[in-house]
């Protein structure tokens, strides 16, 4: 047994988002006391609930990405990560595949470091990845430009 008292790990603040309905299918959610996105489960004024889902996931992972390849001192000059899902058709209609296309361009960025770069983000480091259900296949493709 240690000597003294328990150690233990400092408490995190829980993440709290406010999602306010705003008529028919449309909500806006926020972090509170920043700015909102708008969700519209119709998909015309906005992304819907999936797309956000998606978008999280895609912003989750070029985070790594972007910041991996900075400290490679090769930063990127562009990235877009497109990402085309599919769904079952059952109900609930949940994810089944997810396919993440990166596309980077950067000056001396090697395709094995940019490579590396995305499989330790979307395998490793992507909170919003891990968090999602594991037997949702992610896979994703590199395409990469100067």
């Amino acid at each position: 047994m240690p000597d003294g008292p328990e150690q233990t790990a400092p408490m995190r603040a829980p993440q709290v988002v406010i999602t306010t309905w705003k008529g028919e299918q449309e909500f806006d959610a926020a972090k509170p006391g920043v700015a909102s996105i708008h969700i519209d489960s119709h998909g015309k004024k906005g992304p819907g609930p999936m797309e956000t889902l998606l978008g999280a996931l895609a912003t989750c992972a070029a985070t790594d990405v972007v910041e991996i390849l900075a400290k490679r001192r090769t930063p990127a000059r562009t990235l877009e990560v497109e990402t085309i899902a599919s769904r079952v058709e059952s109900t609930p209609r949940r994810l089944e595949h997810v396919l993440m296309i990166f596309r980077i361009a950067g000056a001396g960025i090697e395709r094995v470091h940019a490579e590396r770069a995305v499989e330790l983000s979307v395998n490793k480091y992507c909170s919003v990845r891990s968090s999602l259900d594991p037997v949702i296949k992610v896979e994703w493709r590199l395409e990469l430009s100067a």
